[in-house]
């Protein structure tokens, strides 16, 4: 495994919890797939053929205030989702790549939006079609249903699988190590 790197570092070489805290501080920006990590990898079709799109309301709630602390979010799809659109406008998703060819195209034509570099962006991605954006990630992670190939490609195993929470974690874990996570219960100081 010569070629393995962890954040661009040989294994023995990284200290993990402060590389991912350094990581997490630069972060400005999320990247997701619908499939697999907003829906959960599971397509639903009403008796017309229509797909029926849902979300956790976990995630929705981490999607709206990643947005009120500053935290860009972007979904790209190489499907047709418009389904979703309405859905993730409505959580006030302005950034939506949806039934593109090609996940990399996407995710530079955002970066460069916005300009920002590869450092200042997460992307949590669950199958091998995220590979080329994983690899090129500040902070690529994967749920824990993410496919096993994905496992020594990321810097970060979500605990809660795509489309139950996994947005919400890695939403979390990047505002609480910014500072900005509101929901942090914080030790009295004694006097």
């Amino acid at each position: 495994m010569a070629g393995f790197q962890y954040f661009g570092m040989q294994p023995s070489q990284a200290d993990p919890s402060s590389r991912i805290e350094d990581a997490l501080k630069a972060i400005r920006a999320l990247i997701f797939p619908v499939d697999g990590v907003l829906n959960g990898g599971r397509i639903t079709f009403d008796s017309r053929g229509g797909e029926l799109c849902s979300l956790s309301v976990r995630d929705a709630v981490a999607i709206k205030e990643a947005q009120k602390q500053g935290l860009r979010i972007a979904v790209v799809s190489e499907r047709d989702v418009e389904g979703y659109r309405p859905l993730l406008e409505e959580l006030g998703v302005q950034d939506l790549f949806l039934s593109e060819c090609n996940l990399l195209d996407a995710y530079d034509a955002f970066r460069q939006l916005y300009d920002l570099s590869d450092d200042e962006c997460a992307y949590i991605g669950d199958d091998v079609g995220d590979i080329a954006v994983l690899s090129r990630a500040g902070f690529p992670a994967t749920p824990i249903d993410g496919a096993d190939y994905l496992r020594n490609r990321v810097g970060y195993i979500a605990g809660y699988e795509g489309g139950k929470g996994c947005v919400r974690e890695v939403v979390e874990m990047i505002l609480t190590h910014q500072g900005k996570w509101p929901y942090v219960e914080c030790a009295e100081e004694e006097e």
